[in-house]
This record gives C-alpha cells, sequence and structure tokens, in this order.
C-alpha cells in the first residue's frame, strides 16, 4: 500500500515508565503490529505519542493536558492507576477525547458518568459476587475488609458490604491501611484485628502494600488454623510476579482473578514477545504474562479497530470558546471526530488475548472468575465463579445443566487453609485480650428454680438453676470451647439492678457479651440484640382461684344436652307413640278403648320405651321394626346422658371463679402479674387500668393476693407465663386453675450481641441439648413432678351433647318411620277404596266421604282382614264405640261372654243389632 494513502491518527498513552510501564508500552506496541501486519490494507495506523505519569496524580494530569493541549490526540490510553484516572476523565470529557483505561479498576470511576470514559478493564465491584459465594459456602457470619486508604481501595466497599449484608454476613469492621504505612502501622493494625473475635479478612490492595501486610501477619502468626484470608484481584493477578518468599507467607489464602482461557492465540503471542526481548538484549528477562498488559494490548486493538471504522478524516480540535482570562486546564479546543470514535469503540466486540472484548456502556463485560488457594510458591486452581450459576467445578461458559445459582463447597476442590489445616476454620474466636464472656444473669427473690443467685461471706457468688443448668450445657455441645463467667445484675446491696428490658440492653450497650436467664423472646428487644433459638416454650394465660358450685344450678339436670336435642328427642318420642298406635290400633286390643285411653296410650308407650317399661305387646310387622331402631337410640341416648350429667356433676365442683379477660375488665377487677417481666405493659395492651395491675415477685406472693380476692386488697386473677404457672399449680393445683386463652409468646432464649457469631452455633447446640436425654435431666432436677396438674384447666370444659352428636340416628328412625307410615296408609286406602269410589247411582258429598273413611280408619279390623260391619251396605249410621264392640267370630263369644253381653247390650241400646258374621261375610 503507498505510503500516501496512510491516514496517520494520534494516539497518547498516559503510562507510569518504571519497568512495569514500559513492559506495558512494548503491549502495546506489539498490539498494533500484530494488528496491522494482518490488517494492512486498512487506511489509517496509529501514532503513539507516550508520557510519563511518574506515579502521581499530578503528573498524570500534566501528561494528559499536553495532549490535549499540544498534540491534540484523538484518544488516551491510560492512565494505570485509579487514583490518576478521575481528573484525567474530566479532562477527557471536556476535550471529547477517549480516556481507554485497561487497569484502573475503581468502580466509583463510573459515578463520573462520562460518556468518553471507556474502562478496557474490570472493575472492582465485578468480583464481589465472586467473594460473597466463597464466604456463603464456608458458612462465615462475620468479615473483616482490609483495604487501602485511597480511592482504588475504597471503591469496592459499597458494593461488598451491601452484598453481605443481603447474605446475613455482618461487617464489625473496617480495616485501613495507608498506601505508604509504616511497618509499625501495619503491626499495630494487625494487633488491633487480633483482639477481635472475627477471624476472616478479605485484603483489597495493590500488591506492594499486599506483600507487607502479608509478611508481617506471617511474623505475628496470623497465617494459623484460626484464620481465613481471601484477596482480591489486585494480588492475585500480581502473584506470578510477588517475591517468592511473599507468596509462601501467604500459603492458605484463597484468591479470585478473571478467567483468562488458555487459547492458542496467547501461546503464540508469548512466543513472539519471548522473541522480541531477546532481541533487545541477550540478557533481558521475559516476564511472565500479566492480565493488566493483555488489557493494554486488547484495547490498542480495540482502538485501531475503532479508528478504521470512523474513518477519521477532520484530526483538528475545534477551538473552545474561552475568555483572554482562561488559564491552561481551559485553553485547548475539542476534539471533531471524538463523538464517532467513542460509538465505534462501544460496537466494537472481537476475541483478545485476555479474553471476550465487549463494551455495554463503556464498561467491559466480566468473564467467570478463577478461584485459586496459594499452597507454596504457586497458587491451585480450586474452582469457578459465574454470574448465572455461582460456584461450579468447571467454566462451562455455555452449558445448561446447572440451572440454578450454586454456593456450595462440595464445587471446590480440596483446600489448604493457613497452618497446612485442611478443614475450615470457623471464622472467629473468643477474643485474645485474655478476658472471659461475661454472661448476665437476673436477681430475684421468686421463682428461684429458674435462676438463683446467692452471695457468700466474702461476697463470691453461686448461680445455679435450671436456667443456668440448660446454658453450661449448651455450651458444653459446642464444638469448641468458650470460657465464660457469670455476672448477677445486681446493685452492690445485691438487689437487683432493673428489670428484663434493663438487662437485654446492657448486652447492647456492651456490658455483657451475654445473657443467660428465663428471658423471654420478644420484637421489641430483638431490634437491639440476637436471641438464640428458644430453649423452653412459653406462653401467656391466666390463673383464677376455683370456686365450689356444688348444688348451686338447679337445672344442672338439663345441662348434659342441648336445647335443640332436647326438643328434638322429644319430638321424636311423640312421633314413635303416634306411628305406632296407628300402625296397631286397628288389630291390637292394647290399643283400642275410649279416646283419651287411646290418646293417653301414645304419650304412655311413648316414654315408656325410655326406660322399656311399656307393657303393650307390638304385633304388627313394621311397628315392630320401628320399635327395634328406636330402643337402639334410646339406649345410646339415655347412656350418653346418664355419663353426661355424671361428669358434669363432678366437674362442678371446681369450677374457677372468672373465665374471659373481658370480664375482668368490665368488671373494673385487680389483675397480677410478676413484677419486673414484659407482662405490665402487654396487659396494658389488652385495655387494662393501669391502676389496676398490682405486682408480684413469688408464687408465695401471687397465692397471697389471689387469696384475698380483687375486693379485699388482693387480686382476682394472675397473668403469667406458662412456665411459671405450671411451676405455681404444682405447688396450688387444689386451689388455683389456669383458664382463658393461652397468648402467644416465642420462648426462652439467650442474649447475644446484634451479629454475634456465636447465635448459630449456640442455636444448633440448643436443638442437640433439647432433643436428648439431658434436657429431661436438667427439668426432673428442678420442677420435678411438679407440673403434674398444669392441664387441670381441661377439665373444665365439659360441653353439653349437641343434636349432631344423633343427626343421623334420628334420621334412620325418621327415614323407617315414614317408610311405614307410607306403607300402611296405601294398604288402608287399597282395602277401602270403595269409600272413595261409589257405585254408579250413589251420590255423597266430600264431607261425608272423609267422615265415613275416618270412622273406618278408626275401627278395629277383623282378623281375617275384612273391615268392620260399619262398610257393609247395610248399616247406614253407627257409632265409633259400636263399631269396636261388633264381633267378628263366634268363638270370640264363647271365651268371653260376659264382654260379649256387655258390648250387644250397648249396641242394643244404641238401636244397632248385632250381626251375625255369616250375614256379614255373605253380604261382603
Amino acid at each position: 500500500m503507498a505510503t500516501a494513502q496512510i491516514i496517520p491518527v494520534r494516539v497518547g498513552v498516559v503510562l507510569d515508565m518504571d519497568n512495569y510501564g514500559k513492559i506495558t508500552l512494548d503491549y502495546i506496541s506489539m498490539a498494533l503490529s500484530d494488528f496491522y501486519a494482518t490488517h494492512d490494507h486498512y487506511k489509517t495506523r496509529l501514532l503513539l505519542f507516550d508520557r510519563d505519569s511518574k506515579g502521581d496524580v499530578v503528573a498524570a494530569a500534566a501528561a494528559g493536558l499536553h495532549l490535549l493541549k499540544n498534540v491534540e490526540v484523538q484518544a488516551i490510553i491510560g492512565p494505570m492507576l485509579s487514583v490518576q484516572a478521575s481528573f484525567l476523565i474530566s479532562l477527557g470529557h471536556k476535550a471529547q477525547v477517549p480516556i481507554i483505561t485497561f487497569s484502573a479498576t475503581s468502580p466509583s470511576l463510573s459515578s463520573l458518568r462520562s460518556p468518553y470514559f471507556i474502562r478496557a478493564t474490570l472493575k472492582d465491584s465485578s468480583q464481589v459476587g465472586a467473594i460473597v459465594a466463597i464466604i456463603q459456602a464456608f458458612g462465615w457470619r462475620e468479615v473483616v475488609p482490609i483495604y487501602e486508604d485511597n480511592e482504588f481501595g475504597e471503591g469496592i466497599l459499597p458494593f461488598l458490604t451491601d452484598a453481605l449484608e443481603k447474605v446475613s454476613v455482618r461487617v464489625p469492621y473496617r480495616s485501613v491501611v495507608p498506601p505508604l504505612a509504616t511497618d509499625d502501622q501495619i503491626v499495630a493494625e494487625l494487633y488491633k484485628l487480633m483482639t477481635m473475635q472475627t477471624r476472616v479478612f478479605v485484603v483489597h490492595m495493590l500488591s506492594p502494600l499486599a506483600s507487607r501486610l502479608f509478611t508481617k501477619a506471617k511474623q505475628l502468626g496470623m497465617m494459623s488454623k484460626e484464620y481465613a484470608w481471601m484477596i482480591t484481584d489486585s494480588v492475585t493477578n500480581d502473584l506470578n510476579s510477588m517475591d517468592p518468599s511473599v507468596v509462601e507467607s501467604m500459603r492458605g489464602v484463597i484468591g479470585v482473578r478473571p478467567y483468562v482461557p488458555n487459547t492458542k492465540e496467547l501461546d503464540d503471542f508469548k512466543i513472539r514477545y519471548e522473541k522480541r526481548v531477546r532481541q533487545i538484549g541477550p540478557k533481558a528477562q521475559t516476564s511472565d504474562l500479566d492480565i493488566y498488559r493483555m488489557r493494554a494490548y486488547d484495547a490498542a486493538t480495540a482502538v485501531a479497530m475503532a479508528v478504521e471504522k470512523t474513518r477519521l478524516e477532520n484530526h483538528k480540535y475545534r477551538e473552545a470558546n474561552v475568555s483572554r482570562n482562561s488559564t491552561d486546564l481551559e485553553a485547548f479546543g475539542v476534539s471533531v471526530s471524538g463523538p464517532q470514535l467513542v460509538q465505534s469503540l462501544s460496537s466494537i466486540t472481537f476475541k483478545g488475548l485476555a479474553g471476550s472484548f465487549r463494551l455495554v456502556e463503556g464498561e467491559l463485560q466480566p468473564p467467570p472468575y478463577q478461584i485459586v488457594n496459594i499452597v507454596g510458591p504457586a497458587a491451585s486452581n480450586i474452582g469457578y465463579w459465574t454470574e448465572e450459576n455461582g460456584i461450579v467445578e468447571e467454566p462451562n461458559f455455555t452449558s445448561t445443566n446447572v440451572k440454578k445459582y450454586s454456593t456450595s463447597k462440595s464445587n471446590l476442590g480440596p483446600v489448604t487453609w493457613p497452618g497446612d489445616k485442611s478443614s475450615p476454620p470457623k471464622g472467629w474466636v473468643i477474643p485474645t485480650n485474655g478476658k472471659k464472656l461475661r454472661v448476665g444473669v437476673p436477681t430475684r427473690g421468686g421463682f428461684t428454680e429458674f435462676v438463683r443467685v446467692t452471695w457468700d461471706s466474702d461476697n463470691s457468688i453461686e448461680v445455679e438453676g435450671y436456667c443456668v443448668d440448660v446454658f453450661d450445657a449448651v455450651m458444653s455441645a459446642l464444638p469448641y470451647g468458650v470460657p465464660y463467667e457469670y455476672v448477677p445484675f445486681a446493685t452492690p446491696q445485691h438487689e437487683t439492678a432493673g428489670d428484663y428490658n434493663d438487662l437485654v440492653y446492657q448486652v447492647y450497650l456492651g456490658n455483657y457479651d451475654a445473657v443467660a436467664g428465663d428471658v423471654t423472646i420478644l420484637g421489641n428487644r430483638s431490634k437491639y440484640v440476637d436471641f438464640t433459638l428458644p430453649y423452653k416454650e412459653s406462653g401467656v394465660s391466666m390463673v383464677v382461684p376455683i370456686r365450689d358450685d356444688k348444688g348451686k344450678n338447679v337445672l344442672a339436670f338439663l345441662k348434659p344436652l342441648t336445647w335443640q336435642l332436647w326438643l328434638t328427642s322429644f319430638c321424636s318420642f311423640i312421633f314413635i307413640g303416634f306411628l305406632i298406635w296407628i300402625l296397631e290400633h286397628r288389630i291390637n286390643e292394647d290399643f283400642r278403648g275410649p279416646r283419651l285411653h287411646q290418646l293417653g296410650m301414645i304419650f304412655w308407650f311413648a316414654f315408656s320405651t325410655m326406660v322399656f317399661a311399656h307393657k303393650e305387646r307390638v304385633v304388627s310387622k313394621w311397628g315392630r321394626s320401628v320399635l327395634i331402631i328406636w330402643f337402639l337410640v334410646v339406649l345410646i341416648l339415655t347412656q350418653t346422658y346418664t355419663a353426661s350429667l355424671t361428669s358434669m356433676l363432678t366437674v362442678q365442683k371446681l369450677q374457677p371463679a372468672v373465665t374471659d379477660v373481658n370480664v375482668l375488665i368490665q368488671n373494673k377487677e385487680y389483675v397480677g402479674y410478676m413484677e419486673g417481666s414484659f407482662l405490665f405493659g402487654f396487659l396494658k395492651r389488652l385495655n387494662f387500668d393501669e391502676s389496676r395491675l398490682r405486682p408480684f415477685n413469688s408464687a408465695e406472693e401471687m397465692d397471697k393476693l389471689l387469696s384475698k380476692g380483687s375486693r379485699n386488697g388482693g387480686i382476682a386473677a394472675a397473668f403469667q407465663e406458662i412456665p411459671y404457672i405450671k411451676l405455681f399449680l404444682g405447688k396450688y393445683c387444689s386451689k388455683y386453675v389456669m383458664v382463658g386463652p393461652t397468648y402467644k409468646a416465642d420462648g426462652f432464649g439467650f442474649v447475644f450481641p446484634t451479629g454475634s457469631p456465636l447465635v448459630l452455633d449456640v442455636s444448633r447446640a440448643i436443638l442437640n441439648v433439647t432433643e436428648g436425654q439431658k434436657m429431661v435431666e436438667i427439668e426432673r432436677k428442678w420442677f420435678g413432678d411438679s407440673t403434674k396438674c398444669s392441664d387441670s384447666n381441661t377439665q373444665l370444659s365439659s360441653k353439653s351433647i349437641g343434636l349432631e352428636s344423633f343427626a343421623v340416628l334420628f334420621s334412620v328412625v325418621g327415614i323407617v318411620g315414614v317408610i311405614a307410615f307410607a306403607d300402611y296408609m296405601i294398604k288402608f286406602q287399597h282395602e277401602n277404596r270403595s269409600v272413595i269410589v261409589e257405585p254408579a247411582g250413589t251420590r255423597s258429598t266430600r264431607w261425608s266421604k272423609i267422615v265415613k273413611w275416618l270412622k273406618i280408619f278408626l275401627s278395629k279390623k277383623t282378623d281375617d282382614g275384612r273391615k268392620s260391619p260399619l262398610n257393609s251396605p247395610s248399616v247406614s249410621t253407627t257409632t265409633d264405640r259400636s263399631q269396636d264392640s261388633v264381633s267378628d267370630s263366634t268363638s270370640a263369644f264363647e271365651n268371653d261372654t260376659t264382654s260379649q253381653q256387655g258390648e250387644s247390650s250397648h249396641i242394643t241400646s244404641m238401636g244397632i243389632e248385632p250381626v251375625d258374621r255369616n250375614e256379614t261375610s255373605a253380604q261382603h
């Protein structure tokens, strides 16, 4: 290609021209040589103008200003440090010249929001996800970041702390080290970390300062089995260039760095670079490939591609409108082609030395991160992290096998921890300041079975009780030893120093490291401290005196059944009596007689079945069927009534004086609560008047107040937590009972400062202790069998039996009864159809037919199934009484002559002659 066709484009390079910077400049020059060697048909060529930033912010700004004002470059590659980049980005924005950095990683640079800032490297916040995933994998709950005190070090902190907060990992302290810190300053900061309980550290600083930090940490014994160290990519990327002795002191450290795939292009570049170095001088030494230098190589390639794509023709600057009194910082023009060049850079994508190059909003998109473990002079790969899948064994970027985000440590390879240990450290220890955990315990005069504090003559203390034994058992169940001592929450006069809220608040103030006692887990308390899982279930209920109600209720016999069941039973008795009369009165002499006699028979027979005292025989098939079912119902009903009444008469001897909280409020009764507990506020929320609340301190005082009663200076009821109520009723179960609703509470728990790593381990130990025999032994030791009356309130609930209990039985009786009645009436109507259907030529009114039908229905039926003579056409009128006296069998007259004569004479007196059976039969 002819030289006249080449369009030179000036590009500035701002680097610290130390050994590292000079090698980086070689990478940039090789990038352009390699690119144009394969793209010799391009019309543009980049001309590099390098300037030395001298490792200084001002020098970097002066170098950039010179390139913009005097050289009028179209783009600037650099600077190397984040602290240098901020001001240079502002200059580029004013001149509309792209600033392409390959090593300024501070996320704070993005806040400048300049469209002319191109970050051709990864910002530090990109690795936060990988760091947090590792912390989650090993279950650490607290982390201390150690970072460099400058813009680079501080940039990652907001992103790291926010990500840790989302997974409930605390940052109790931030360790800041000046960039030019002396050895004494570093040692002083490390000593401060040794006095804390957290043992997980994340180091984010440049490699020179990190080397000194780890060297001193090794000397102080902080690279032992108790510690877990993590380093960000600013250190991990430089491991190959660090002193081997320093790397050896970092044994057991875990680091993260961007994954760079090993490609043929990368191998070829390394060969070419080694050849280039040897051409410079035989004694020249090659350096290992560095990620930032590879980013510089890719950045130069991207600029060359963008310049060619933009086809820059006007390389001039447009003069800026500045006043005569303006300074040099204002006296430079504005690039005409800058906007087009930025747009072209944003659309460039290719495979570079460091991996895929793709910009989104001026930021290089992150690749997967490699997780390494330092195990001597080198780093060993133990896994990978991707934004989509979390921790994975292999970087299968296009694989769909992993469908969810994982933080499982099983996806990591074997890890060697500080101290050459294979098991991960728990992440915290008791501080090395020689102090024991100060465990506060409550002091009071009552219910000492839970916590009891006694002072000896020499002012030594003895702490014992149920809660203390549980705490001792739980701490013994931890997989490590924790020294602690009990400190009573008391005044110098050995009196309680406050209520339970005050005791819990002492942990928040730092006066106690924990609290062991009968402390209820409450929402307002959890705002200041952390609770373990409850080791004792709880709740709030009411204790009231028992009163004797024997014989005071004259209607007690009605209580076993509800009024619905009483009414249904009464109606059923009447229904059965009436149904049996219908089925029997025409064929059974026991159900015949005068009208009042038959009406009385209906009630007598029905209710006599209640005690099976009926003497009347039942001859019809349907009547017997109905009675069999009815007897079963009566038997079940009477037995149930008897059992329920017996139970009620017994229970009525032990009725509570009051069962409803609202009654206490309406009657303005005095109620009691345990002094110092949360129940005072609880009762006020239930709308009790504060003037009606009386405190007590012990079970004896509680008994005394309840015995007096509300009107005699005592209380009508006492509100207390369930564990105390069980203990109280164990002593006074014959006098008091627990009634009313049980208000939920979360139980008793141990108290620790917010974010304490002990909470999780102690909670696990509580589960182990409460599920084992040890808890049973502790409860038996302090409570014995005192809780045997605790459920006595269940004896007080003897409810009346409702209709639903017998609905099926009554339904069966009703269905069978209706079927029997329907069958009887159908047959009766069929036998007497002549009453309704008259012979031709006979006319009768509807009313006369009804009267005639009723007379037949009430008359006695003959033995052979024929109707009585009243249904014969020869008999026009008769009375019900004369129908009953007709005899249809000669043998019947012979067997009962007296009865026959009486009936005959009565019939004669009514004007109706006895009818001969043969004659009647002939008529029929």
